[in-house]
């Protein structure tokens, strides 16, 4: 992974096989992150996985494991109870141009993926929220 902050833009570069969820992490540590908005992710991913929420209790994942072109990446990452808590989209094409989108769980760079995140001191908590099951948005 390289890496570059200025003016609370942070860009970063990762490299095959590196683990996309991971090196956000490890991105946000080093730049002691305590909120951050993805503004853009694209590159090419392998071995990942979408999920698509139905209701509580229902979520369905697929996996892939060929390459996929991603096409965009977005979503958010907040800092909450010694943790990071990542919430990323992706919306990925495959070599025929078709494209499958959701919840980006966990995937691998292929060749490369470059990532812009906007660095942010507003303070937002994720709570699990009783009606959905899903860990919620709060602004406060």
């Amino acid at each position: 992974m390289q890496s570059k902050e200025k003016d609370n833009l942070i860009i970063i570069r990762l490299f095959s096989n590196e683990d996309i969820n991971k090196k956000l992490i490890d991105a946000c540590k080093f730049y002691n992150v305590k909120t951050a908005i993805i503004i853009s992710g694209l590159g090419q991913i392998k071995k990942f996985q979408l999920g698509y929420f139905r209701k509580k209790n229902n979520y369905i994942i697929k996996k892939f494991n060929k390459p996929y072109e991603l096409l965009s990446l977005t979503g958010n990452i907040c800092y909450q109870n010694d943790e990071y808590i990542l919430h990323l989209h992706a919306v990925l094409s495959d070599e025929n141009k078709n494209t499958v989108g959701g919840h980006l769980i966990e995937g691998k760079v292929e060749i490369t993926n470059e990532i812009a995140l906007l660095k942010t001191d507003l303070e937002i908590k994720r709570v699990l929220e009783e009606n959905s099951g899903l860990k919620g948005l709060i602004l406060e």
